[in-house]
């Protein structure tokens, strides 16, 4: 059987590992368990976590034990790592309140039957600390010199680093050191934003237990030019259906620059790599096939192949010839209010294909606007009933992006 290491190598995950080839010879060898911690500062996972999550699915596959570990606990101080400002404080009721629903969206991807895996919250002993003991313990393995050389602290020392944000390193490392004792956990995994805090766990293990542990972080989702991905004018790409419809979700991935769509077929897929490779040397107008393979795999992955063939199905009507579609985004008016007509700013507001009347605008006077296939040209255009055909019209912004606008 191949080892999942070189599996996870190929496929492009593997920013950095604190010891390759011991990494590699112990996945190798025996059922290794491992874990991914998920901050619940939101209701919903994005795609940045979708792909540790794929990450996390590959290990188990290869019969290693995952611990899906939600911050409870961390999320009360907040990580400081990729961020410029301070995180906003969450209540500890709307904590619980995320990961339960971060527990809910992982359980798609990891099998959490039979004890195939581990589910744990690191509030059940972070809350219970107590603040004395814990220096005494813990904090004195730790040096201030170094942990400033850490990335994630260093950006933040112009604009300020507040001493609650310095000690979530700690925690993190602590962590570690707990789901080590509890559960015999060896691994951590996490992006590779998390570097730092990963060896500072693995430090912790060897000074306190005398025992080896190991770190692996994975490459940031990213586009050709740097940038993060998952990301859209609207905001974040969500799991959650009702933050990104399936259709919302598979017209994301079906619209992605081509340079970045072999890289996403590696990451975010289970294809072979020999079929990943084959779709990432199509070029021109063939390279679409391969978007929408992307699209519908990585669809019915997070929502299900019922959602990834319907939204397959409203694509395709929508961009072939314009048809209307059950499943594409649609938007109801009232059908008086469209017949004294409505402003299309307010349309374009109202149907969530702009966040702002501005924008709007901008949109218009770039001609980045159809309505039934004719270019808007004057930020006064109404929409009107005559517009409809039965009982539907068709809202172009550029050229990837429709709505529909039913009359109700």
């Amino acid at each position: 059987m191949e080892n999942v290491f070189d599996v996870l190598k190929e496929r492009g995950f593997i920013a950095q590992a604190t010891h390759e080839d011991e990494i590699r010879e112990l996945l190798g060898k025996e059922k290794v368990v491992f874990y991914t911690g998920y901050d619940p500062t939101a209701d919903s996972l994005h795609v940045g976590h979708f792909l540790q999550a794929v990450a996390m699915r590959h290990l188990q596959l290869a019969g290693h034990t995952p611990i899906v570990l939600i911050g409870g606990g961390t999320t009360m101080i907040g990580d400081p790592s990729g961020r410029t400002d301070m995180r906003q404080m969450i209540t500890p009721e709307t904590i619980k309140e995320n990961g339960e629903r971060f527990k809910a969206q992982l359980g798609r991807f990891i099998d959490f039957t039979a004890d195939n895996a581990i589910m744990a919250n690191n509030a059940d002993w972070l809350m219970n600390l107590e603040y004395i003991p814990f220096l005494r313990e813990i904090g004195m393995h730790f040096s201030v010199n170094r942990m400033l050389t850490a990335e994630c602290f260093k950006s933040r020392m112009e604009k300020g680093l507040s001493f609650l944000e310095f000690n979530y390193m700690i925690m993190q490392a602590y962590d570690f050191l707990e789901l080590n004792r509890r559960h015999g956990c060896v691994m951590q995994l996490g992006g590779d934003d998390q570097w730092s805090n990963i060896i500072a766990g693995t430090d912790l293990i060897r000074r306190k237990e005398g025992k080896q542990a190991y770190g692996m972080t994975f490459n940031l989702l990213t586009t050709s030019d740097g940038k993060k991905m998952g990301k859209t004018m609207a905001g974040a790409v969500w799991l959650d259906r009702e933050k990104t419809t399936p259709y919302e979700f598979f017209q994301y991935w079906r619209n992605i620059e081509d340079a970045s769509v072999e890289k996403c077929l590696a990451l975010l897929t289970f294809l072979p790599m020999d079929e990943v490779r084959r779709l990432g040397t199509l070029e021109g107008s063939e390279i679409n096939h391969a978007k929408e393979v992307l699209a519908y795999e990585v669809t019915k992955l997070v929502h299900s192949k019922e959602d990834a063939d319907a939204a397959m199905e409203a694509a395709r009507a929508l961009f072939t010839n314009n048809n209307a579609s059950a499943n594409a985004p649609t938007t109801g008016f009232e059908l008086a209010r469209l017949e004294s007509g409505i402003a299309i700013l307010d349309v374009l507001k109202e149907t969530g294909l702009v966040p702002s009347s501005s924008e709007a605008r901008r949109l218009i006077s770039q001609g980045g606007i159809s309505v039934n296939d004719i270019k808007v040209e004057a930020i006064d255009f109404n929409v009107t009933a005559d517009m409809l055909n039965d009982g539907v019209l068709m809202i172009k912004k550029g050229k990837k992006t429709y709505h529909q606008v039913k009359a109700i």
